[in-house]
């Protein structure tokens, strides 16, 4: 292999191929990145793959012996990013591709390699007609539901996006248990099928999730990128990028049946002002176990929220509210409303509720069916 690339392009694809290396590899191609030159298209392409995510980009190069080689994706990388940027970089390797020499205009280094052949083919599904979807509609969703996912491995099929293709539409779904993100959104996807549309569900990890996230907003200008989906994979595909990613398996909850039909209070608040009184008062509540307090009566139409700190302090702050229904007083973690109310749009929001102990749901007040946020109050004692 021989060729001669742009440090600055070489960087930022082994920026972006790295974050799909693994940090503990089973075997120790997987620590690497894949390089392959290809003379005939002047490319060079670079995969990353710990098994369950894979990234692949690739570059324009003037390539004179075609070739591939694996090297390790730290050290290639750290090389890479402290080279001059406007001096070109000059890589080759022997034949077996387990000795590389990078050139550039101050001096030259040697890297060992492993053999390319051992590094595992990335599972390139793409069987019948791809779903095309709008990429900056579907980052949109996963910013709605990401923060809502499950850390606990324990409960693995919570630690992804439920994500349900049907026709044009797209609803994307995540929880922790304690709450959910449900965010609808019609005309996100061009289905070639749409005389006869296939019902796609499917769960994907978090983590591969957001570096799909990435990968969308690097597509910058691009209308459409391909979706191809097998059991078990799913890969993304853009002009000049592929993320492939394994999906979680197992049943996700069924999520819809949690939120009540109907609701005897309603609230609308102005959604920044009641932001910042939640910053302000989570400064007390974060001093003992995060809760706050959000209470009203019939008589005035301010709502108080309060948090109270033992042996520390305690707060208070009166927001203005369009209110409905009976006096109430509620408890929630001031962390899960504030995750899910920054992920909102508009002026205004919804807090629906019945009582101190069922489900709550916090919903735009322009279209309260497009995005649902469910939160499970703290129980408190009298």
């Amino acid at each position: 292999m021989k060729l001669v690339c742009s440090q600055s392009e070489l960087n930022a694809a082994l920026q972006l191929v790295s974050r799909a290396v693994a940090t503990r590899p089973t075997h120790p191609v997987l620590a690497n990145v894949l390089l392959t030159a290809d003379a005939g298209t002047g490319r060079l392409s670079l995969t990353g793959f710990d098994l369950n995510l894979g990234i692949q980009t690739s570059l324009s190069a003037s390539v004179e012996i075609s070739g591939a080689t694996t090297l390790p994706a730290k050290l290639f990388g750290e090389i890479i990013s402290k080279l001059s940027n406007d001096s070109p970089v000059d890589l080759s390797s022997d034949e077996t591709g387990e000795k590389v020499e990078l050139k550039s205009k101050n001096g030259s280094y040697q890297m060992r390699g492993l053999n390319a052949d051992d590094f595992p083919d990335l599972p390139l599904v793409q069987s019948g007609a791809p779903l095309k979807i709008n990429p900056f509609i579907f980052a949109n969703a996963l910013k709605s539901t990401l923060f809502a996912s499950s850390s606990d491995e324990s409960k693995q099929i919570l630690t992804g996006v439920h994500l349900t293709f049907d026709g044009t539409s797209l609803q994307a779904a995540a929880t922790d248990g304690h709450r959910l993100a449900v965010l609808n959104l019609k005309e996100a996807i061009h289905n070639n099928n749409s005389d006869n549309p296939e019902k796609i569900q499917v769960t994907l990890p978090s983590k591969s999730l957001r570096e799909i996230e990435r990968f969308i907003i690097s597509t910058k200008d691009q209308k459409e990128i391909s979706l191809f989906y097998d059991r078990g994979q799913v890969v993304f595909i853009s002009l000049d990028q592929i993320v492939t990613t394994r999906t979680l398996e197992g049943v996700y909850p069924n999520y819809n049946q949690l939120i009540p039909p109907s609701f005897s209070n309603v609230l609308e608040f102005n959604r920044k002002t009641f932001i910042s009184a939640l910053e302000r008062i989570a400064v007390l509540a974060d001093q003992h176990n995060n809760v706050i307090k959000i209470s009203k009566d019939s008589t005035s139409d301010l709502v108080r929220i309060t948090a109270d700190a033992q042996d520390v302090g305690s707060g208070l702050e009166s927001i203005p509210v369009k209110f409905n229904g009976d006096s109430i007083q509620i408890a929630f973690n001031v962390r899960y409303l504030l995750e899910g109310l920054k992920v909102f749009e508009g002026d205004n929001i919804l807090l629906r509720c019945n009582s101190p102990t069922t489900p709550a749901i916090f919903s735009p007040n322009e279209d309260v069916d497009s995005f649902t946020y469910l939160v499970m109050p703290v129980q408190i004692r009298s």
